[in-house]
């Protein structure tokens, strides 16, 4: 994460080769790049910028998914809404970017891992959606959403349901109850830990799983054991 203070020219030219978009109002992208616990943020951080993106972020990614799925229902297309415009996706759209170099936090969150680093990152994305749209309105925001989430719209995984709780229902089909899952390990320092999970389901094969969260390495874990046991088809492969 950045300094609290950079040049804010220098700040544009950096956040546009990350995006590709010439920002017009340097103080608007300092303010979407600053977290409330920089120094001499006060009011001048991104939250109100973060809620604005979130809604051009699912507006695009609604039309988009409606154009791209004339045969899915409202019901698919929601789960795949979700999916796509969720804190998970928009933090690895961050990070794919470089984006989370320039935020600006106060010393005791540089070092936030898990959740609270992934929050961050995918708040941060949509306050730089905003401020991309503040500058040049759906005609500057849509091609840089589409450049970074068309190809996860399109994806097959994209509406799958959440696989813990496909899970639990399928296993509550099979053998009345829940799966249970058991973190096998932690490692890594305290910012950047690595769990490792086991799902079991009475009667099947275990799975198991690394994450960089404990709920992530579940999901993985659960992932893996639908995968196994048919219920959803590995990538590449057709149901």
């Amino acid at each position: 994460m950045a300094r609290d203070k950079t040049d804010p020219q220098e700040l544009a030219r950096q956040a546009g080769a990350l995006t590709g978009h010439e920002f017009q109002n340097a103080e608007r992208l300092e303010r979407a790049l600053t977290h409330s616990s920089a120094r001499h943020a006060h009011d001048r951080n991104y939250e109100r910028l973060e809620f604005l993106g979130d809604r051009v972020l699912g507006l695009v990614i609604a039309e988009m998914l409606f154009d791209a799925f004339p045969d899915a229902d409202e019901g698919e297309l929601s789960v795949r809404l979700n999916q796509l415009v969720d804190a998970t996706t928009c933090a690895e759209v961050a990070e794919e970017i470089g984006l989370h170099k320039l935020i600006r936090t106060g010393s005791e969150i540089k070092s936030v891992a898990g959740r609270k680093r992934q929050s961050l990152r995918a708040d941060v994305m949509e306050s730089m959606i905003a401020t991309i749209y503040l500058d040049g309105g759906l005609g500057a925001a849509r091609p840089f959403i589409e450049r970074h989430w068309r190809e996860r719209a399109q994806s097959k995984t994209a509406g799958r349901r959440d696989a813990k709780t496909e899970l639990q229902e399928w296993s509550h089909q099979k053998i009345g109850k829940a799966p249970t899952y058991h973190v096998l390990d932690r490692s890594g320092p305290d910012h950047d830990p690595v769990f490792s999970v086991r799902v079991e389901v009475e009667g099947f094969r275990s799975q198991q799983a690394e994450g960089r969260s404990k709920r992530e390495a579940e999901r993985l874990a659960a992932e893996r054991m639908l995968i196994a046991e048919k219920v959803w088809a590995a990538d590449g492969e057709s149901n």
